[in-house]
């Protein structure tokens, strides 16, 4: 069974093939400036090592998926001789409410509730909504589509931890409460954690920390969360590369009245000009960061600083969440390649029984980093959103 896996965003699309026999990307690539000038689909082929750039205009996704499928069936750089190998294509939907709580085959009812959730993620939904519709026009409306959402794994936190401080009307008018993001990557990096650890994931307490440009952190308990550090929207939790994270709610009006800002600009200044961006002055990318704070930058040094401190107020309110924690899993470009931001995440929580072996620390993959005496099993784990989202895929296709 092969399976075609797309992310849609506004104006690209990255996609996959996986063999799922053996889990192997036979294809994956990326679609960018769609809709805009200069528009470009770079495709891969891991098997022969080979990257094709196609520099052709893509007016929408309809376009771009055309383009991709030909790609795939092309003989030179193609790895399928006919779309009719293709069994079925999952989808990374960001948000799925209070509606969905696992993966679900796509219908006009599931279109209809995803585009009621647009509303919660106004960037996203939509563009997934596109590329949804782009395929039924490309390959026919019998080929199977799955939802997988981002949301979906975090509906099994109890009401006490999803819930805000509102009046309650607004939950139950407008759904204002904590949804929680990354959902697909928590649970597949908790399920390796507990295959990596040779035990049942329902006999676990585990803290899987998702930290890249967009970061969360989750407690994950018997296989279920229980508590994510993300909100409502992917702004709240921890300081992240361009997002402020949770900040007194009362410095919004305050900002705003001072200078005159609307709510756009100041939803724009909290999405896209804070975070370890705003701090620093110097980049999102923490790789320049390390470099800025080698040279003696003390604002990029404490961006840093800030990002490795909140990771680890997180892990340590989990711990307690969670009553005990049986492993701490680091994931995603900065979790799995910072071994100074994992070091400083966990440094000083020897006494509730966690301890890093910073020799460990320093190797690349899939890696047991905790010391020889650490109560808790500290692991770096690469995560494979696109590989769950085709096993979700796959199993509900069968």
């Amino acid at each position: 069974m092969k399976i075609f896996v797309i992310n849609a965003g506004s104006s690209s699309l990255k996609y996959q093939l996986i063999d799922m026999e053996t889990e192997k990307v036979m294809a994956k690539g990326l679609c960018e400036r769609i809709g805009i000038e200069g528009s470009k689909l770079t495709h891969k082929n891991p098997g022969k090592g080979t990257e094709t750039e196609i520099e052709k205009p893509m007016k929408n996704h309809t376009d771009a998926i055309k383009m991709v499928l030909d790609a795939l069936t092309d003989s030179d750089y193609g790895v399928i001789s006919s779309l009719s190998e293709i069994s079925a294509v999952g989808h990374r939907v960001v948000h799925g409410g209070e509606t969905f709580s696992k993966s679900t085959l796509i219908s006009g009812e599931v279109k209809k509730a995803i585009e009621d959730c647009s509303e919660f993620a106004p960037l996203h939904n939509p563009a997934n909504l596109i590329g949804i519709n782009a395929i039924e026009q490309a390959m026919g409306k019998d080929i199977p589509q799955v939802a997988v959402f981002d949301t979906a794994f975090h509906q099994t936190m109890p009401k006490e931890a999803f819930m805000y401080g509102l009046p309650y009307e607004y939950y139950e008018k407008d759904k204002i409460r904590r949804y929680g993001f990354h959902g697909t990557s928590h649970r597949f990096v908790s399920g390796e954690a507990a295959k990596f650890l040779g035990k049942p994931i329902e006999e676990l307490n585990i803290i899987t920390v998702h930290l890249g440009n967009g970061s969360s952190v989750a407690a994950v308990k018997g296989g279920k969360c229980i508590d994510t550090s993300m909100g409502f929207t992917p702004l709240a939790g921890m300081l992240m590369g361009t997002r402020c994270g949770c900040i007194d709610p009362a410095i919004i009006p305050v900002l705003m009245n001072k200078y005159n800002l609307s709510a756009d600009e100041i939803s724009d200044i909290m999405n896209k000009k804070s975070g370890v961006a705003g701090i620093s002055g110097v980049s999102s990318d923490f790789r320049d960061l390390d470099k800025a704070a080698a040279e003696g930058n003390e604002r990029a040094r404490l961006a840093l600083d800030m990002f490795m401190y909140q990771t680890k107020a997180y892990i340590a309110s989990y711990a307690a969440a969670l009553g005990g924690v049986d492993a701490i899993v680091f994931t995603a470009g900065v979790g799995e390649n910072s071994p100074e931001v994992r070091e400083g995440a966990v440094k000083g929580m020897e006494f509730m029984g966690i301890k890093m072996d910073t020799e460990k620390n320093k190797i690349r993959g899939t890696v047991d980093i905790s010391a020889a005496d650490s109560k808790t099993k500290i692991l770096v784990i690469p995560t494979n959103e696109e590989l769950m989202i085709a096993k979700d895929t796959a199993e509900l296709v069968k």
